[in-house]
């Protein structure tokens, strides 16, 4: 049977360029997390996250007006600028969070060394209940350990919550 969740949960997953083992970094943890929590004012819950060196992994929901790939170029951008640029702006990447539409995305700066840093796309997964939601947190939190990073999912420092879905 199909669950259809209002509003409905997305579990997403985005590769850098080559694989290139570049964003597992504080520079691109804190601008995530601040896009999240930006993200709160226009409706749109990001959930658990995990990042790893060469791709991102997290939960996602929105209102009726969510655009899941608006919002994810919108982060992809934000976060590449604020790694290829050297520096962290929490400001900018707090401003930029706000873009939501295509046309606030097209307005937020791109750094010249950013050009080819994500892979095109994204992996995105309809959660419909809440053993898929537990299944695929359960597969992302450990991520860290087999990848050999750490030996306890709690020694991984890029991962985290920003607000608290509720799909068990």
């Amino acid at each position: 049977m199909f669950q259809k969740y209002d509003p409905p949960l997305f579990f997403v997953t985005f590769c850098t360029a080559n694989r290139r083992r570049i964003v597992a970094s504080k520079c691109a943890h804190e601008t995530l997390v601040a896009y999240g929590r930006n993200a709160i004012d226009h409706n749109i819950a990001l959930g658990r996250y995990v990042i790893m060196p060469d791709h991102i992994h997290l939960f996602v929901a929105g209102d009726h007006k969510f655009d899941l790939g608006i919002w994810v170029r919108g982060l992809k951008r934000v976060v590449a600028a604020a790694v290829t640029g050297g520096r962290h702006e929490k400001d900018s990447a707090a401003e930029t969070a706000a873009a939501t539409t295509m046309r606030a995305i097209s307005r937020i700066p791109r750094s010249p060394l950013s050009a080819g840093f994500w892979r095109r796309g994204f992996f995105d997964h309809l959660i419909r209940n809440g053993g898929s939601y537990s299944q695929k947190w359960n597969y992302v939190r450990d991520n860290p350990i087999r990848a050999g990073l750490v030996v306890s999912r709690e020694e991984w420092p890029y991962q985290g919550e920003i607000v608290e879905i509720d799909h068990e």
